[in-house]
């Protein structure tokens, strides 16, 4: 029977003959489809559930919120206190100490937040041919208008048209194109330059040694706003850390964040930005920005309740003993004929390459049939980016499974 829903990022005519995956629950690193069959889920949803599922915890939380007020807008001097008080929360643990938060429905809404106050900012300054912002190859920076053009898949931007003018793209691995461009177009027309510490849904990506903190320091010689989008990163999974932004003492002018923010029992975003940034709107600027359920109240204590499982049952810890650990059992993968390479040893993420991308997403299917839930990401990378609860042993029956699958 025809559905009636339309999937994001899928072949629409092959889901319609082939039927849906359907997930009906889930617990701790393990998902159950509607025939009741269990996959070890090897991403997390989408990255986001980092706290694992089924945690009853945070669902009390938000039933506890709904019954009181479910929401009120942030806008003028409304404000819920339950999400007043995740903001002050997540001022103590910001890279930039004295950090303003401003909060989103997510990812995409955090991406074109930062992108629009980056141009904003230069302009109460003083400074409004600063326009350009600056994204890398293989980036990802969410679906709305400005993530979609700074980003770097070129095949998320086709058929649109130019959707964002002054966006421009350098090389993902090397900080000199980013000079280069600078030196092309004069630091006086460059708004920001965006980077994900890891790039995600491009393919799991990670810097070449010394990068992060190579651009941080071009941004700061030449003026350039250094936004830093921590949507995947954020919140433990970086590993050992509440941000990478922290781990590699990157300052950012701006960090964006969601996923990890409730592990995503209830959508929601926030954009950290430093004092710097926050100062002209701090006396006397006024920016006509915001969203309806921004600091949405329910997701608020969804956040709380995340934060305080993620603190109480120290998961951050958790998501380092993981980096080594995904390390550890997918490496092996590597010699395999059908891989071309293994990505990991930085954060509880990984990638397993296949040699023929094409088989990318037949082979999501087959992994399926030995028990793992996954996901393609980039070309042809198996993505790898489990909740933070899951064992060792889980691990390696992750592993075990893959190497099955590819036979």
């Amino acid at each position: 029977m025809a559905s009636a829903l339309w999937h994001g990022f899928a072949d629409m005519g092959a889901v319609e003959k082939n039927g849906a995956f359907v997930v009906s629950r889930g617990e701790g690193a393990y998902i159950w489809d509607s025939q009741d069959n269990r996959y070890l889920d090897a991403t997390a949803g989408l990255w986001f559930t980092n706290v694992g599922h089924g945690r009853t915890e945070i669902a009390d939380a938000v039933a506890a919120q709904l019954s009181k007020i479910a929401h009120f807008s942030n806008f003028g001097d409304f404000v819920p206190d339950t999400t007043q008080a995740l903001a002050e929360r997540l001022a103590k643990i910001a890279p930039v100490a004295g950090s303003k938060i401003f909060f989103t429905s997510g990812g995409s809404d955090s991406v074109d937040t930062a992108a629009k106050l980056a141009r904003r900012y230069w302009h109460e300054v003083g400074r409004p041919d600063k326009n350009i912002i600056v994204g890398r190859q293989k980036a990802y920076h969410g679906m709305h208008v400005a993530g979609t053009a700074l980003a770097g898949i070129p095949v998320n931007r086709e058929g649109y048209g130019e959707l964002m003018a002054d966006a421009a793209t350098v090389g993902w691995d090397d900080a000199k194109s980013l000079l280069e461009l600078i030196e092309k177009v004069g630091a006086n027309k460059i708004a920001a330059f965006f980077a994900e510490p890891i790039i995600g849904a491009g393919g799991v990506y990670l810097p070449p040694e010394g990068y992060l903190a190579e651009v941080r320091d071009i941004c700061r010689e030449h003026d350039i706003l250094f936004v830093v989008d921590e949507v995947v990163t954020g919140f433990g999974r970086i590993g050992g850390e509440w941000f990478a932004s922290t781990r590699f003492d990157l300052q950012p002018d701006m960090m964006t964040t969601a996923k990890g923010l409730t592990s995503g029992y209830v959508p929601m975003g926030a954009v950290f930005i430093a004092p710097r940034v926050a100062e002209p709107f701090y006396n006397g600027a006024w920016w006509r920005h915001g969203y309806t359920y921004g600091g949405h109240a329910g997701a608020a204590a969804a956040a709380m309740a995340n934060l305080d499982i993620l603190e109480r049952e120290n998961l951050l810890a958790e998501s380092k003993r993981l980096e080594a650990s995904l390390h550890t059992h997918l490496q092996p993968l590597a010699v395999h004929p059908r891989v071309s390479e293994v990505r990991s040893g930085l954060g509880a993420v990984a990638a397993v390459q296949l040699a023929d991308p094409a088989e990318a997403l037949p082979f999501v299917k087959t992994l399926r049939e030995h028990g793992i839930s996954g996901r393609a990401a980039g070309q042809g990378a198996m993505q790898i980016s489990p909740t933070f609860v899951m064992t060792d042993d889980q691990v390696a029956e992750m592993a075990a499974g893959i190497l099955a699958a590819l036979g």
